[in-house]
Order: structure tokens, then sequence, then C-alpha cells
């Protein structure tokens, strides 16, 4: 038997890439007409870069980075681009153009390849910064190198997302009583790569009828240290409040820490926020969207549960879309409106001026920024 059938339903290939990335090690991505050597700059010091431009000599590697990141350079770019490094380029100088708010240097770019743009969406995967350093190649190297490259096709990087959710299934499940008196239900989920998403099932729920679900992005800042540059643990708290008032529900919590960025970046968006930018432009200059998160994963808990039909407790329309686009009747939704402090205030103005989301409060005054999985 061969290593193929361990991976029939997720491509071992990006399976083993992502692996290289957190290590932070390069990877051989490759389409039909090109490949391209890529190492995530996230993390990567003097020894690291000085090994990656001696494994590609002759070739001089350039940086990869997204549209996004692109703009606040002041390159206009509709996709991922290429950008030109200097001889001199550091360590420092590289993670700069990767995430520093503000860059002055003439900025030299070229459309990216697909081979590239794949290797931003495995960084992204494994909760980097979407910038790295590519080399193009112009045959397999692989066998050349010792020990051999990680190969990875970026079509099955593309289809990756969806393997993942399809590869969702129960892993364990056990009553938990809580500290408020509720007795709930943890069922844990697992996929194919260690993610552990949960649903909470608070009370007896009939999931023949619709049922009262929140979707629950883990905020480890505001969920277990009580952070007050968000709302998250407040919306927790509230959301399972109702849930018990209601006669039943499901929290579904969800590994979409920082709308998705992961803690790393969150803390990075932090500081950026604590400069003067707002929630949505921290992001971005991160090289992000505004809110990474996708709901599919969501959507494939919810029919594991036998759930096809729920009454959403949210203030953030983007969800009730995304659930209902990943299959899940929405018939109809229950606000969370927790309080408003001086450190959330200004962050939550920007969710309703820039976001779109449902606050009935008419917020105003300049409070410090924060993040919030709402």
């Amino acid at each position: 038997m061969g290593l193929r059938a361990f991976g029939e339903a997720v491509d071992i290939g990006v399976q083993r890439g992502l692996a290289e990335f957190r290590a932070g090690r390069p990877v051989l991505i490759q389409t039909a007409s090109e490949a391209v050597l890529a190492m995530p700059v996230d993390g990567a010091n003097a020894d690291r870069i000085a090994a990656f431009q001696a494994l590609v000599h002759p070739t001089l590697p350039r940086l990869v980075i997204t549209a996004r990141r692109a703009r606040v350079l002041g390159v206009e770019a509709m996709q991922p681009v290429l950008l030109k490094l200097a001889a001199t380029d550091d360590a420092g100088s590289i993670f700069a153009l990767a995430a520093v708010a503000n860059v002055d240097r003439k900025i030299a770019a070229s459309a990216a390849g697909p081979a590239a743009i794949a290797a931003i969406e495995l960084a992204k995967l494994t909760q980097k910064l979407p910038a790295l350093l590519v080399a193009a190649c112009d045959a397999r190297p692989a066998p050349a190198f010792d020990p051999p490259l990680v190969e990875v096709a970026a079509t099955a990087v593309a289809r990756f997302h969806r393997d993942i959710i399809r590869s969702l299934a129960i892993a364990g499940e056990a009553q938990v009583p809580l500290h408020s008196g509720l007795t709930t239900r943890f069922v844990v989920f697992r996929d194919a790569i260690g993610g552990a998403p949960i649903a909470i099932i608070v009370g007896e729920p009939d999931f023949s009828r619709p049922v009262p679900t929140r979707l629950h992005s883990a905020c480890l800042t505001g969920d277990v240290f009580g952070s007050r540059r968000c709302d998250c643990g407040d919306q927790l708290r509230l959301a399972l409040t109702c849930l018990a008032e209601a006669g039943g529900g499901v929290i579904l919590y969800l590994e979409q820490e920082g709308r998705g960025l992961g803690l790393a970046n969150k803390m990075r968006a932090y500081e950026l926020q604590d400069a003067g930018f707002d929630t949505v432009d921290a992001n971005t200059t991160l090289g992000f969207d505004d809110d990474e998160r996708d709901y599919g994963a969501a959507a494939r808990m919810l029919e594991l549960l036998g759930c096809t039909q729920v009454i959403m407790l949210t203030n953030n329309p983007d969800k009730i879309d995304g659930l209902a686009d990943a299959g899940i009747e929405i018939s109809g939704r229950i606000p969370l409106n927790t309080p408003i402090n001086i450190h959330n205030r200004r962050y939550l103005a920007a969710l309703a001026t820039r976001a779109g989301h449902l606050l009935d409060d008419v917020l105003a005054g300049d409070g410090e920024p924060g993040i919030s999985n709402r």
C-alpha cells in the first residue's frame, strides 16, 4: 500500500506543505507550466533567508504579496504581485515590505503567477503572513536537494479548503456542567489536519425545528482573559444565557481567532490599531482581507448534528449569508447587544459604519480600538 492511500480525502502533498510552512521551510509549488520554490517571510531570520538564497542561486528571489498589501505600498494591483528585492535586503527590510505600515522605498512589481498565488493561500492556511520569498524553477529540482523538497500542486491548494470541510467528523462528546449552572454537551469534531472545532449543545434542542445557534469565533483574549478591547467574551456568555432561556440551542466554537488571521496576526493588528488604524485597515495593511473567515465548516458541523435550520444569534450579516450559502436554512436572527466601554467603542463604531454590522446602539466618542469576532 502506497502513502497515497492515506491521503485520498485530503491531498497529502498539501498536508506536508502546511507542515513545512509552519516550520519555516521552503516548499516546491507546481502548476502544469511553472514551478516556484516558496518560503514564508513570517518567522524567517537572517540564517533562513541566507539558506533560501543559497538554495535558489543563481536565481534572485522575489517577494510575493497580496493585492491588498501591494496597495498599502502604493502599487495598484487586482491580484498578488512579485516585488523585486535589492541585494542589500535583509530579514528586517523584507519583513517591513510584508507587514510594516509605512515603507519608504521605491517598489518595482510585476504580476504573480498561479504557483506564487497558491503559495500565498498555503501560507494563509498556516495563519502566517501572506508574504513569501519565491524563486522560479525552470525544471523539477527536487531530486537535487537533500532531503528532497516537499512538492505541492497548486490545483490541490485550491481544492484543499473544500476537502478539509468534507473530512470533518465527530471525534468525541461528553456532558459538561458549567459554573453558571447550565449542563451542556460538548461535541468535538476533528478534520484531516487536526483542527478541532466544538459544538456546545445547551439543553435539549429539537433539531427537526429551527434551532437557536451562535457561530462563535475563538477569542483567547476575550473569552478566556476578559479583554475589554473586544466584546467576544460578553457575547459568548450572553449567548449561553439566551440559549438557556430559549429552551436549548447550539454554540459552534470555531477556530477562527482574529476573524481568521490567527492569534499572532491579531496581535500585529492590535499594534496597528494602537497606532491609529481601525480594525478593517489594520487587517488589510497586513495583507489580509478585512475578514478571512469562511462558514463552510460550521455548516458541515450542523449537518453532522442533524441541524439544517437555525435562528442565528449574531449582529454580523456576513455570518448569516455565509451559513446560508453553505446550505443551512436561516429562519431568523436574535441580536446580541453587549456592554460598550471606552476600549471597544471605536472598534464597534467601525463595525457598524464599515462592515455593516447590525448594531442598535448609537456609538460615539473615541475609545481604544479592539478586535471582535461578532
